[in-house]
């Protein structure tokens, strides 16, 4: 089931934004127990697109919760968001 929801986010961002980069780690055993999740999982993202030239912080995780709505919270209970622009990830 873990690949399975790592495949449907996945899916999602690559449609929606376009990533140059997309990672995804599933850190739902780290959470095992955590009831108010109700099976739904805890992942953390990485994400480079064009798309977020000019866009802050904010509206770059709205931009990621959008292309997610749809399987929040049945199988998406937590996002630790990390998205970044190409030209972010050239600067360090």
């Amino acid at each position: 089931m873990t690949t399975d929801r790592v495949a449907m986010i996945r899916s999602r961002l690559e449609q929606a934004l376009a990533p140059t980069q997309l990672q995804i780690v599933d850190d739902s055993a780290k959470h095992a127990g955590h009831t108010s999740a109700g099976g739904a999982g805890h992942f953390n993202i990485l994400i480079i697109t064009p798309a977020f030239s000019g866009k802050g912080l904010l509206e770059r995780h709205r931009m990621v919760y959008a292309a997610v709505a749809d399987i929040m919270p049945h199988h998406i209970h937590a996002l630790s968001i990390n998205a970044k622009t190409p030209e972010e990830i050239n600067t360090f």
